[in-house]
This record gives structure tokens, sequence and C-alpha cells, in this order.
């Protein structure tokens, strides 16, 4: 703060600071704060509105464990069933398969980023960038449909495999990993980037003299992989974890397009419950319901990685 009065001096500095208040005041707290406030409202015709019906309530937050169906499940061969309403199925399976994706993220940017930063030459990392980045200039939405065409029955990649002979007849890539694959795929290759940037940061600042100590001592690659570069990269990993899981939690155009009939993202829910029943008390529950979780997440990740927020926020 000292840094930008001496730089821009008190007049800007205070304007600027207010308009920065002014935008999180109207556009965030203030809408926020009415919708968590309405999540607590019953869902109401408007002629009640007001009366004595319109309290406040948590059924909007209970509504999701109304009726229990019994759901068949099978893992390795075993049947059982667990008793389990379709919305809370849909909101667990949303969290699962959103960690699955952080996961396959960390996996596909790790050697990425490490790379980048430590074995590619400064002179070519430009052009490696630019790479990366090109695919960003094209909206999220086109993104998308591009894998909805990709994984389709008989499409492009399916062609091809049957070309090659690896496969003889159409597969439906969407139908694997319980109707989830096409969305986990495409999470990743759409969000991929918000992780591969801050591990690649977090791995600049590293002092390659460590891992040459530890190579010198006996340790092998994948030994120095994990007690020296990996703590090191801590931070980077957090905050790559909390963007890569809330965007793919939230995300709405990339469900819409590539889950399967038998599958369904939270966000679906939540958007059907606002805009197609019009219960926007229900929907904002949902939505809260998705915010906590959310919340949870970083807090799970800032304890497994051991870093502060101060940490995840650089």
């Amino acid at each position: 703060m000292q840094a930008m009065l001496r730089r821009y001096g008190y007049s800007l500095s205070g304007l600027t600071v207010l308009l920065t208040a002014f935008w999180l005041l109207m556009l965030v707290i203030l809408p926020y704060l009415n919708l968590f406030k309405e999540s607590f409202r019953p869902y109401l015709i408007a002629k009640d509105i007001g009366g004595s019906k319109d309290v406040f309530t948590f059924d909007n937050y209970l509504s999701i464990l109304h009726e229990p169906t019994w759901t068949p499940h099978e893992i390795f061969g075993f049947q059982f069933f667990t008793p389990m309403t379709i919305h809370l199925q849909v909101f667990l399976m949303t969290i699962a398969f959103s960690c699955f994706a952080t996961f396959v993220a960390i996996v596909a940017c790790y050697p990425m980023a490490f790379y980048m930063a430590k074995v590619l030459p400064p002179k070519r990392l430009s052009t490696y960038l630019m790479i990366l980045i090109i695919p960003l200039w094209v909206s999220e939405l086109m993104r998308a449909f591009a894998w909805f065409i990709l994984l389709t029955y008989k499409g492009p990649l399916t062609v091809i495999l049957m070309d090659i002979g690896v496969l003889s007849d159409g597969v439906r890539w969407t139908w694997y990993l319980w109707g989830y694959s096409g969305v986990v795929v495409t999470l990743v290759y759409v969000y991929v980037l918000f992780m591969l940037f801050p591990i690649y940061n977090s791995m600049t600042s590293l002092d390659m003299n460590q891992v040459e100590a530890a190579r010198d001592l006996g340790s092998p690659s994948w030994r120095t992989h994990w007690r020296v570069v990996l703590p090191h990269c801590k931070p980077g990993i957090a905050s790559g974890s909390v963007m890569v899981f809330m965007l793919s939690a939230g995300s709405l155009l990339v469900p819409g397009y590539l889950d399967s009939p038998s599958s369904q993202w939270f966000t679906e829910v939540i958007y059907a419950r606002m805009f197609e029943e019009n219960d926007w008390n229900g929907g904002a529950a949902y939505a809260f319901l998705m915010v906590f979780a959310c919340m949870i997440f970083v807090t799970i990740a800032m304890r497994v990685f051991r870093v502060g927020l101060s940490d995840i926020a650089k």
C-alpha cells in the first residue's frame, strides 16, 4: 500500500481503492448475501411471499436428502445397495470426479512443468509457452464441442483406431467411468494450464544443486522428485489443485456437452432448479452446498500440502 501511495499519490490511490471496494460490494458481496438469505426461504407463489408461510428454514438444504432410493453399486464384482437420493448421488459424483480430474491434471502437468523449468533451453521456452497458450484463445465452448466431436460414436478418434486395427467397431467413449469419462478428459484439457503454470512458477525457484546433490548421494530419480522437487513445489501444486477443482466442480458447459444419458453434473441440477423449475430458493441452497464443498476441499488441500492461504494465493 505504501508503494502504491508513493507511485500514484493519495488521490489516485484512494480512487482506485474506492472503485475496487464498490465493485466487490455491489457485484460480489451483496448479491451473494442476498442469494444466501434466499436459500433459507421456501419456494412460494407470489401471493404467499411475505405471509405466514414465508419463514426461514433449512428445508432447501435438507431437500437433497428427501426420498432416498436404494441405488445399486458394483465394485470388483460385488454388488451392494445404498440409500441415496438422486441429487445427493449427483453431488457426490461431481465432487469425486472433480477430485479425479484434479489428480489427472497434477500427473499430466508435473513432468511438463519440470521439463519447462529445468530441462528446456531458455531460447525455446517462449515457443513452447506459445504452443500451450494458443488453445486458450479459443472459447471454452468451442473446445468442449471439439472433444464432443472427437468422442462421439464412430467419431474421428474411433475411426483412426479402427483404421490401424486397434478397434473392430465403434466405441461410446463417454460411457466409461460411469458415464463421466468424456467429462473428465475435457475438464483436464480445458483447465490444464491452471495447474501447469502454478507448478512451473514453483519449480523455477528450485535450486538444481539440491537435485544434483541427491543424485551424487545415490538417490534414484523417483526418490529425488519425491524428497526434493515435490516438497519445493507444494505451494504451486496446492494452488493449481484448488483452481482446477473449483473450475471443474463449477463447470456447466463441459458436462452439458460430454456427459452421458446416465450421468449428470451438479451444476446442471442447480441450473435446472433455478431456470427450469423457477425455484431460485432451492437452487441457491444447492449452489451454496457446492460452495461449502469447495471450501472443504481448499481446507483439505492446505492441510495435505501444509501450506497457508497466502501460499495458495501467490
